[in-house]
């Protein structure tokens, strides 16, 4: 399950993920399967105008079997984030 959740970003972001993902509610989009190809390029496309742009901010989360939690996170206009274990109970991490 790959999740996307955008905060006060532009329209064309809303348009975009809608065609690749399913909007759950406004500014949280959902896709079951997306495979490892499509995300990371959904995540160069959001990468790239978040850099031309400059603004709101952007966080995926996906299941990664080989991650701490079996879930990783990427982040654009805030503060990077890892999962941390603290004795066996997850924590995000503000890098």
């Amino acid at each position: 399950m790959t999740v996307v959740v955008t905060v006060n970003v532009e329209g064309r972001y809303r348009g975009f993920l809608a065609s690749t993902m399913l909007e759950i509610a406004p500014g949280v989009y959902t896709a079951p399967m997306m495979t490892t190809g499509i995300r990371d390029r959904v995540w160069d496309v959001l990468a790239r105008w978040h850099a031309e742009l400059g603004q709101g901010s952007i966080v995926m989360t996906w299941r990664d079997p080989s991650a701490v939690g079996e879930q990783r996170i990427r982040t654009l206009g805030e503060a990077p984030k890892s999962i941390v274990d603290a004795d066996g109970v997850y924590l995000v991490k503000y890098s």
